[in-house]
């Protein structure tokens, strides 16, 4: 079966280590068949959510900005990875801010596998859990929502420094076996 693919890369460097990892699950994703699109947050207008609840009654924020498209998406998605570069042992700015704009329509993300890809120049598995406990704790508020896997980009720091480990094979295989 044929699935939709969304991509959703934190890194505030195109060509960053987060983003390398990104381009290889949709490499492997791509050919098995499945179509995927990769969005880089950088690239996007999300402002902060203010906590105001007014898209409690409409399903949408006032913010005039990207998050509504990327909503669309993630909604319409049968897969979605969460990318980002490990700051302070936690997800990126970026990340958590689209992460709490999704609360005008999070009810209507259901049933999705996720993928969660992370870098850091720490060497340790262990210095992630953070990070990784922060996507579960979205999930938890997620109805049907299933991680599928995990993809450690340990010890990089410089841009490229992902190319040469390990986790450029985990990420392809990964996308090949959504």
């Amino acid at each position: 079966m044929k699935k939709k693919i969304l991509v959703l890369s934190s890194s505030p460097r195109k060509g960053g280590n987060s983003d390398t990892l990104c381009d290889q699950f949709i490499k492997g994703a791509e050919e098995a068949g499945h179509i995927a699109e990769k969005i880089q947050l950088h690239d996007k207008k999300i402002g902060f959510c203010i906590a105001c609840y007014a898209c409690r009654s409409t399903k949408a924020c006032f913010q005039q900005d990207d998050m509504k498209e990327i909503l669309d998406k993630m909604v319409q998605a049968d897969v979605v990875v969460l990318a980002t570069p490990i700051y302070y042992y936690t997800m990126n700015g970026q990340m958590k801010v689209m992460i709490d704009r999704t609360l005008p329509r999070y009810l209507e993300i259901t049933d999705k596998d996720f993928y969660f890809i992370a870098t850091a120049a720490t060497k340790s598995k262990a210095q992630f859990d953070r990070t990784f406990d922060g996507f579960t704790a979205f999930l938890d508020c997620l109805d049907g929502a299933n991680e599928k896997g995990r993809i450690y980009g340990t010890g990089v720091y410089l841009p490229g420094e992902v190319k040469d480990t390990e986790a450029m094979d985990e990420a392809y295989q990964a996308g090949l076996q959504v």
